[in-house]
Parts: C-alpha cells; structure tokens; sequence
C-alpha cells in the first residue's frame, strides 16, 4: 500500500514529493530553488529579437502568469521573511520572477538563453558556479532561467514552471535535492 500511495504521489501534479529536508536546505540558504520561467508558448524567440523589446520576444500567457502567481504563493508558505530572486533579463524570465512577489528581482547575465546561439553556454554556466560556490546564502534564493540554463546545470530538461531545489556549492552537474512540479 505504502510503494501505491508513493507511486500515486510522483504521478500527480504539484510539489507534494519534495520532502522537508529539501525544503529546509533552501530556507536555510543551503540550497537554490532553480526554476524555469513559467508558460511562454513557443520554442525560442522570433526573428528580430532585442533584449530590451518585450514585444519581440516569446512571452508569458495568461496560465504562465497565473502559474508564476501560484509558485510566488507556495514560496511565501514555505518562509515568510525575505528571499532573494535573480532573474534572466529575457522578458518571461523577468515577468515570472516579478509575479512571485517575493522581492524586486535581480538581473543576472549568467541566467540569460543561450538557446540557438544567443549566450556562450560554457561561460554562462562558469560565471553560476562561481558566483554560487559559496556553501550558503544570507536567506532563500530563486534563479529563474531558461530551460537550456537548467538542463545545463542539472541534466533534467524541464517543464515550463518546474523547479529544483539544488544544494550549495553549485556544481555541474548541480546536487539536485527535488524536483517541483508548477503548482
């Protein structure tokens, strides 16, 4: 009954399988909640991309921000005081990282696309492992990237909205301690 139950639990939507010690590495700054952007419908950006013009890139939708509004509510569950939220400057990155309303999101180069030749992948993942070799963080920390930034980090390739909690020092590949569902 018990192997049922957790079968059943890794199959349903949300988090509920992330047990409390993942938690608890993250709230105690021993860890990252990795997470990328929620949904933006599409694959890449179109033609005429400027980092700078929203209209010229893949956005979110109306589920995407009402996803990254979910995940902003669960994180405020899970502590209540201050985290720190570094973002992608692409434009979902940064709207997903904002609808979380956990803190003015941080613009971090390291967690811009490097999809289809935008970004130097070696150099961007480099310049993460550095800035995160640390062993913990002064409070809960958020990246939110892109799926070619997680997957680089992590080996998953993510859903839009998935997250992983990975242990501090960041390595490649990153100590992932959960996976998380969107909520």
């Amino acid at each position: 009954m018990k192997a049922l139950y957790l079968a059943l639990m890794l199959l349903l939507p949300g988090i509920s399988y992330a047990d409390s010690t993942a938690w608890q590495a993250w709230r105690g700054g021993k860890a990252l909640l990795l997470m990328r952007h929620t949904l933006a419908p599409g694959t890449g950006d179109p033609a005429g991309f400027v980092l700078e013009d929203c209209s010229t890139q893949r956005n979110l939708n109306n589920e995407g921000r009402q996803q990254a509004k979910r995940w902003g509510q669960l994180l405020r569950e899970k502590y209540s005081s201050d985290i720190t939220v570094y973002s992608s400057q692409w434009c979902r990155c940064l709207e997903t990282a904002q609808l979380l309303q956990l803190s003015q999101p941080l613009a971090l180069p390291a967690l811009n696309s490097f999809f289809a030749g935008r970004g130097d992948a070696a150099k961007q993942t480099k310049a993460l492992l550095q800035q995160f070799s640390i062993i913990q963080t002064a409070q809960p920390t958020v990246l939110v990237t892109h799926q070619v930034n997680f997957t680089a980090l992590t080996g998953i390739f993510p859903h839009s909205g998935e997250a992983a909690i990975v242990a501090l020092p960041l390595t490649q590949p990153a100590s992932v301690l959960a996976r998380l569902n969107t909520p």
